[in-house]
């Protein structure tokens, strides 16, 4: 700040222990008070500047967002009681006292670590009244200090003070006469380009001559950081100090100029978009007032497209509306590109376009029998549509959900039901969909909406009659979140009654599905609402047995990656029916094949390996053997349960089904001497299997004297039934006769028919149920080389759909109680050393 002219400049606003900007030039009539001279006109040795007789200690007057340099004036409005009273001494004696900037700014001032250890001598010029402002007192600095140690805290702080001298440069140094320039210019460049400071302090600065009260003038009034104000008043050396100051004036400077710059280009933007607003307003008037008015470039395209489509009248009337309301808005408006995207999503959709079905049943079985092996019931369902369509005027399109285990082929078959009917094939994903808005569309009120899937899809086919795969249904995440329930959403795509309505959020129109073949994959009904899965016609697409897994592998998995290799690969390296058999019972374990389809990857790289480095892994001529199997792929990681026998009583062979087929398993009871009654079940049971176990348990002790058992024996001895295996979970019904097979076993001590097992449900009358997975069950029997299967009556039925090649060497007995599982497979043979609980005298003629 600076006097000049009669006009008092307020560089940086009142400043005290509330910093306050005032941008403006505040005018004080000079001719009421006694002038002052100035600092900035001494032109002697700024080291005799303030050489006043002052004690040790100094009052300090702490301030808050101001850092007073030596020759500079600069106003404070004072609050604080202490500081009151400070000033008011400092005015009646026309004393001296320190000036120190605060730390920190929120915390107490009397803190002696809330100061900086640099102040500057000051004392006080003049006192203005500034009406409801308060009172302003001008300040000029003289001297700077070191601060001590404080001496006292009432009525205000004094402290212990060391003066500190000033290197000033010659006046004739050419480089401090440059650097004072330029620091000066700069300060002039950063008024001009700041808006926090006011117009007139360039005024000031071009009033001072003196270089030290410039430099020190600039520190001053210009708004950077504090701590950067106390670092340069702890810089002695006033060359350093503008060295350090123009450092900081390029840095600010170049701030300015760089906000200056993007307002600048915001503003040129916004001109530019007013601009093209109103020239556009004013050519749509022109053409008006012509009589030729020519539509947007988008909207005459839409209504080209829109001329020939067969739309329904509604829809051509919502179209025809929403067109116009496109024409009369500005194109920079956000609404703009949404309204585009919803009249090009009515235009693309296929209208009226469909596919002519291929009605030849036999190209289309040959089509499925060459993509895929076995899948009867898939194949038939898809014929008997075939046929329906051949033969009726109007057949709707089935729902069909396909639920098998992963790697069956579900996915694929899509394709192959498109390619047979000739129709368009479409897929979407629907694992982890969590969002309604997937399935119905976004409403067009938020930004970036858009149409559903299905919609998307059904433009992406270009027809009215795709097939369709909705993928992984049974991923779908369920309702109950702020987004919706995509699950809910399904029901009216689903539904043929109303598909043929479907009103996507986004269109806002009604949409015909109903010509669309929708093809649904699960690998459980677990997860599937009931309403959902009540409008799906469930097709079981069951794991492959091993059978089907060797041809599969030899007429389509084997050639398809033989076809990648050259020649020589093809010709060294040939899969005998045995050797793809032994890969699939060792080298896998899933119900699908593509496992199955890795491990023949890898042999053929293993070959390709063995051929270019020639060693001796493959044979010279002829098929891989299992040995050169264990050479290409390691050892096997999997091995099949084979029959144990029937040397041990209580010990019987079950069958189980599982995720990746059937297995057999063992179930071994034992007897231990008990004080009390007491069942222990071990091998990591599930409920439903506990269960079983406790109900045959049950059943055994009600028949004990049909069995020739004493009852009082279930008394004396704990029976402890286990399944091997323990690690592996296992679960379901179908263990019930098994377990009381083993029960009745152990507590006879008679043996089971040699190569048999069972598998059935039992109730607590005996009643014996039938049970899924028959199929798998029978392969898992065949592999462990079991001769006899006991199963329900009830099963019968699955027997006689499954080929007689599969049934080839086995015998079926088909039984309705457990009393009958016991004469049929409990032998009148005993172990070696039966217990001794048996009822001592026994009809001979019952046993066996």
């Amino acid at each position: 700040m600076d006097v000049f002219g009669g006009f008092f400049v307020v560089g940086g606003g009142f400043v005290s222990e509330n910093v306050v900007f005032s941008r403006r030039i505040m005018s004080i009539d000079t001719n009421t008070q006694s002038p002052f001279s100035l600092i900035a006109d001494f032109e002697g040795d700024v080291n005799q500047l303030f050489r006043p007789k002052i004690g040790p200690t100094l009052p300090i007057l702490p301030v808050r967002g101001l850092v007073l340099y030596p020759s500079v004036l600069a106003p404070i409005n004072v609050t604080r009681e202490s500081s009151l009273k400070l000033l008011e001494q400092a005015r009646a004696t026309e004393g001296y006292f320190g000036v120190v900037a605060q730390l920190d700014n929120e915390k107490d001032a009397l803190a002696e670590n809330n100061l900086h250890n640099v102040g500057v001598v000051a004392k006080v010029m003049r006192t203005f009244e500034m009406g409801p402002l308060g009172s302003a007192t001008i300040l000029q600095g003289l001297r700077r200090f070191e601060l001590g140690a404080f001496t006292k805290r009432n009525p205000f702080l004094r402290a212990k003070v060391k003066l500190l001298e000033e290197i000033v440069p010659d006046a004739t140094d050419k480089e401090w006469q440059a650097l004072v320039d330029a620091c000066r210019d700069n300060t002039a460049k950063l008024i001009e380009a700041s808006e926090m400071i006011p117009s007139g302090a360039a005024y000031a600065l071009r009033g001072i001559s003196n270089p030290v009260a410039l430099i020190n003038f600039i520190c001053t009034n210009l708004p950077f950081p504090i701590q950067e104000k106390v670092k340069l008043l702890s810089e002695g050396n006033l060359m350093a100090r503008a060295t350090g100051l123009l450092a900081i004036l390029n840095r600010e400077l170049q701030y300015a100029q760089l906000k200056e710059q993007i307002q600048n280009k915001t503003r040129e933007d916004l001109d530019k978009q007013h601009k093209e607003y109103f020239l556009r307003q004013q050519i749509q008037n022109i053409q008006s007032e012509l009589g030729n008015e020519k539509e947007g470039h988008d909207a005459a395209e839409l209504r080209e497209k829109a001329k020939d489509l067969p739309l329904p009248e509604k829809v051509r009337e919502t179209f025809d509306k929403e067109l116009a309301k496109l024409e009369r808005m500005n194109a920079q408006y956000p609404d703009y590109t949404t309204q585009l995207t919803y009249l090009e999503t009515i235009v693309s959709l296929p209208w009226g376009k469909h596919t002519e079905d291929t009605h030849d049943i036999s190209a289309a079985s040959s089509i499925l029998d060459r993509d895929h092996y076995g899948m009867e019931r898939v194949k038939e369902r898809i014929l008997e549509y075939l046929a329906a369509l051949a033969y009726s005027k109007e057949v709707k399109s089935p729902i069909v959900c396909l639920v098998g285990p992963p790697g069956v082929g579900k996915t694929s078959l899509g394709k192959s039901i498109a390619e047979s009917l000739g129709r368009k094939y479409v897929r979407v994903s629907l694992g982890g969909v969590h969002d309604e808005a997937e399935i119905r569309g976004h409403r067009r009120t938020y930004v970036g909406a858009m149409p559903g899937r299905i919609i998307q899809n059904v433009v992406k086919a270009g027809t009215e009659n795709p097939v369709f795969v909705l993928d992984e249904i049974d991923k779908l995440s369920q309702g109950g979140s702020w987004n919706g329930d995509p699950q809910a959403a399904l029901l009216e795509v689903l539904d043929p009654e109303q598909n043929n309505a479907f009103h996507d959020n986004f269109l806002d129109i009604d949409y015909d599905l109903s010509k669309v073949l929708f093809i649904a994959t699960a690998n459980t009904l677990s997860t599937i609402p009931s309403a959902l899965l009540d409008r799906m016609e469930i097709i079981n697409v069951e794991g492959y047995l091993t059978e089907e897994k060797c041809e599969i592998a030899r007429q389509h998995l084997l050639p398809k990656h033989l076809a990648q290799y050259k020649d020589e690969v093809a010709r060294r390296v040939s899969l005998p029916k045995a050797t793809i058999e032994y890969v699939v019972e060792k080298y896998t374990r899933e119900s699908g094949v593509r496992g199955l389809e890795k491990q023949i990857e890898k042999i053929l790289r293993k070959a390709a390996y063995s051929i270019a480095s020639n060693d001796d892994k493959l044979p010279k001529r002829g098929g891989l053997r299992p040995s050169h199997i264990e050479k290409l792929l390691g050892k096997p990681p999997y091995n099949r349960d084979k029959y144990q026998g029937n040397d041990f009583a209580g010990v019987v062979t079950g069958l189980a089904w599982t995720s990746v087929g059937g297995e057999i398993l063992f179930i071994e009871t034992g007897l231990t001497r008990s004080k009390q009654p007491k069942l222990t079940l071990t091998g990591n049971l599930g409920d439903v299997m506990k269960e079983s176990a406790v109900i045959a348990l049950e059943y055994v002790k009600a028949h004990a004297a049909s069995l020739k058992v004493n009852p009082e024996v279930f008394d004396n001895w704990a029976v402890h039934i286990h399944v091997p295996e323990g690690a592996t979970p296992k679960d379901g019904p179908s263990a019930g006769i098994t377990i009381a097979t083993s029960i009745a076993s152990a507590v006879t001590q008679r043996k089971v028919k040699e190569r048999t097992a069972m598998t059935g449900e039992i109730t607590l009358r005996g009643k014996v149920l039938p049970v899924g997975g028959i199929k798998e069950k029978i392969l898992a029997a065949k592999r462990a080389g079991i001769v006899n299967l006991v199963l329900s009556r009830e099963n019968r039925k699955d027997i006689e759909e499954i080929q007689p090649r599969y049934l080839e060497g086995l015998s079926f007995h088909f039984v309705d109680t457990v009393e009958e599982v016991f004469r049929l497979v409990l032998l009148k043979e005993k172990v070696a050393h039966p217990l001794s609980f048996e009822v001592e005298k026994s009809d001979s003629n019952d046993e066996r």
